[in-house]
């Protein structure tokens, strides 16, 4: 059971420190199914790579699991524990890698919170969901995949294809959320698990689901085989991911936009927004559009009232704001082809969604201003690279433009959720350095009052192929 870890980050030794493992030592550890081994077969200032292999003892598996082989004589000796991943894996990664589980690292703090690039590949997976549940497991996480099947017999190809592959995931991310994939997602893909499943595994579950499984497209089916089918605990674990949702509370949100909404709405900032955006989608031809953290769908109506729309798609990562648009656009009132027209959908604009496929043009009007900084290339990764549409456009405010309100205090945001405010210069080079690497053609906008020195309040990028 092989799992290698390879970074190009630099210097990529630092592999060493967030792994707590030191690149020139072969360490051993001993547990109750086997022995796991972590040892670097290259460490290099720009390339370093760490296998952590786990040698199972089949006899003592077998002695511990007698009956999870009733029925075949000889099942308790001659099966796919030893070699293919699964939840011993998790085990090994709790047990071995704790510490760079838990984004854990004291000697460099800072690197275990900062996004590098990463590479897992897995030596054997089974998936008897084909590729396809693969795809579905990982691909919502920004993963790029590389699947290699293997047949059952390479001497007898007419026996068909076997349900082994080898697993190489590819992204930009944090050591903690990869290792937290794959702590929940092995024996998810294996369904199976070794040891008795308790209430104790949905705590296990919601940790290393934290930020992430409640977005997913496939909750559902990763909690029911994470928890073995397990009907009361799957339906436990499901009603405490809702509660999970990273939504605001209402008094909180009210509060944070209030501020936003009194110094922008004697310029009517907001509803020239909407009019910019929708009229660049229109003037584009376009038959389908999606609205990134389409809130309470303001930009959904205007959308609506354009004959060529065929399909029009909102996603947005709170459920109430979701409602309030269902409120708004009357969609109790839609005919079935009207319905068919709207769609409205839970979820997160950082991880890879395939209901989004195949949209023309989508938007993200004030949206990446409330990501953290380090989910930009997620989010720019799931919009450029996934889904690739011909038309983007994208707003955020001008940060030039602050000192102008009057109500504002000097290093203010405008909202109290903000992450960050740009200048026009920072978010001009950080869409070039987009459009240059995904072969988007790129114009800027303004919206709003335009000072001659400041700028416009709003500014706007129209990247088109």
């Amino acid at each position: 059971m092989l799992l290698r870890l390879t970074t190009t980050h630099t210097p990529a030794t630092d592999l060493g420190y967030l792994l707590h493992k030191h690149p020139d030592k072969l360490q051993t550890f001993a547990l109750n199914f086997g022995l796991a081994h972590v040892f670097y077969p290259e460490a290099s200032e720009t390339r370093c790579t760490a296998l952590l292999l786990l040698d199972l003892d089949p006899i003592g598996l077998a002695r511990e699991q007698k009956s999870a082989w009733e029925g075949f004589a000889l099942g308790q000796y001659v099966n796919d524990r030893p070699y293919v991943a699964s939840s011993f894996m998790s085990v090994v990664l709790s047990r071995v890698l704790g510490s760079a589980l838990k984004g854990k690292c004291d000697e460099k703090p800072l690197l275990a919170d900062t996004p590098i690039p990463l590479e897992a590949e897995l030596a054997v997976v089974a998936s008897r969901g084909g590729p396809g549940l693969l795809e579905s497991l990982f691909a919502p996480l920004g993963y790029q995949l590389e699947i290699t099947r293997y047949p059952l017999d390479e001497h007898f190809p007419n026996w068909g294809q076997s349900p082994y592959y080898t697993l190489k995931l590819q992204q930009q991310i944090r050591l903690s959320d990869l290792l937290s994939h794959l702590y929940v997602l092995l024996p998810v893909l294996d369904n199976d698990k070794h040891y008795f499943i308790g209430a104790e595994e949905v705590q296990k579950l919601l940790k290393h689901g934290e930020g992430w499984l409640a977005l997913h497209p496939a909750k559902e089916l990763i909690t029911a085989r994470y928890l073995r089918h397990n009907k009361p605990l799957t339906s436990l674990a499901l009603r405490l991911l809702q509660e999970d949702l990273p939504e605001v509370p209402e008094t909180q949100e009210a509060k944070a936009e209030s501020l936003e909404k009194a110094l922008e709405k004697p310029l009517s900032l907001n509803q020239l927004r909407l009019e910019k955006v929708a009229e660049v989608v229109r003037l584009s031809g376009l038959r389908s559009v999606g609205d990134l953290g389409c809130g309470e769908g303001r930009l959904l109506q205007l959308f609506w009232q354009q004959g060529q729309l065929e399909r029009i798609v909102g996603l947005d990562v709170s459920a109430r704001s979701l409602a309030n648009a269902v409120r708004r656009l009357h969609t109790e009132r839609f005919s079935e082809r009207q319905a068919q027209r709207l769609e409205l959908l839970h979820g997160s604009l950082v991880y890879r969604d395939a209901r989004l496929k195949d949209l023309e043009a989508v938007v993200a009007v004030e949206v990446i201003e409330h990501l953290e900084p380090f989910r930009l290339e997620a989010f720019a990764q799931v919009l450029f690279e996934d889904l690739q549409p011909q038309l983007v456009v994208l707003t955020t405010p001008n940060a030039e433009y602050n000192v102008l309100f009057q109500n504002l205090k000097p290093g203010q945001f405008r909202h109290g959720d903000h992450r960050f405010e740009w200048s026009r210069a920072e978010f001009e080079s950080w869409c070039l350095n987009i459009a240059r690497k995904r072969h988007y053609h790129l114009r800027f906008e303004p919206i709003g009052p335009l000072d001659p020195v400041l700028g416009a309040p709003t500014q706007m990028a129209v990247f088109e192929k």
